[in-house]
C-alpha cells in the first residue's frame, strides 16, 4: 500500500502554509487517498491501477494547492476579525447594556434636567452612573482588541460598539425631526433630538473613549 501522506506531501511541496496547518491538511488528504484507494480495492481493481486511481480523482495537484491556500487565509483572516473586532465588541455592548440595564432596575436613578415655567424644552435624562462605568468597559474593549492585535480602525470600534445601536437610531430619526419640527407647538423636535443624541451617544462616546484610548497607547507602546 502506498505512503500516502508522503505522496501528498510530495504533490503539495511549497505550499505557503504554517507547519501545523500542512501537517493537518496533509493528513485530510492523505486518509481521504487512503480511503478511495480502499473502495477501488473493494471492487476489485489492481492496487497500482487503484492507488493510480486514488490520486486521479484529486485533480490538478497545483489547482488545489492555490484553493487549500486561498482558503486557510480566508479562514485565518476570519479568525482574526472575530478575535480583533466581533469578540471585544461583543463583550463591551453586553457589558454595557446590562449594567444599563442594572442601574435602570436598582438604582441611582437618572438626572433629569429641571422643567423651566412656561417654556416647552426638551428634557434630558442622563444615567451618570452608567456614564461613570463606561471608561472601564472601553479600557477592557481596547486591551482585548489590542492584545489580539487589532489595527487601529478594529481597537477604536470595539472601544465605541456600545454607541452604535443609539447612534443608528438617531441618525434614522434625525430626517424625521427636520419633517416634524414645523408641525410641533413650540418647535421642540429638533431640541429634543439634540438633546438625545447627546445624552445617549456623544456622553457615553466621550466616556468609552476615555477609557480605551489611553489603554491602547500604552500597550501600542509596550508591544514596539
Amino acid at each position: 500500500m502506498p505512503d500516502w501522506r508522503e505522496v501528498v506531501r510530495q504533490h503539495l511541496d511549497g505550499i505557503q502554509l504554517a507547519e501545523n496547518d500542512v501537517a493537518e491538511v496533509v493528513e485530510e488528504l492523505a486518509e481521504h487517498l487512503e480511503d478511495t484507494y480502499r473502495c477501488n480495492l473493494r471492487q476489485g481493481v489492481a492496487e497500482q491501477a487503484a492507488a493510480q486511481m486514488a490520486l486521479q480523482q484529486s485533480g490538478n495537484w497545483r489547482e488545489l494547492q492555490r484553493k487549500i491556500e486561498s482558503s486557510r487565509k480566508e479562514e485565518l483572516l476570519m479568525n482574526k476579525r472575530v478575535s480583533q473586532f466581533w469578540f471585544p465588541a461583543f463583550v463591551t455592548i453586553f457589558l454595557a447594556m446590562l449594567l444599563l440595564m442594572a442601574i435602570e432596575t436598582i438604582g441611582p436613578k437618572p438626572w433629569i434636567s429641571p422643567a423651566r415655567p412656561l417654556r416647552m424644552t426638551p428634557v434630558a435624562v442622563v444615567y451618570f452612573a452608567w456614564i461613570v462605568t463606561l471608561p472601564f468597559i472601553g479600557a477592557l474593549g481596547a486591551w482585548l482588541s489590542s492584545r489580539a492585535g487589532g489595527r487601529p480602525r478594529a481597537v477604536f470600534g470595539s472601544i465605541v460598539f456600545p454607541v452604535l445601536p443609539y447612534l443608528g437610531f438617531f441618525v434614522m430619526g434625525l430626517p424625521i425631526a427636520i419633517i416634524l419640527d414645523d408641525k410641533v407647538a413650540h418647535n421642540i423636535m429638533l431640541p429634543a433630538f439634540f438633546v438625545g443624541f447627546s445624552a445617549w451617544v456623544l456622553l457615553p462616546a466621550i466616556a468609552l473613549l476615555a477609557g480605551g484610548l489611553p489603554v491602547h497607547f500604552l500597550f501600542g507602546r509596550s508591544r514596539v
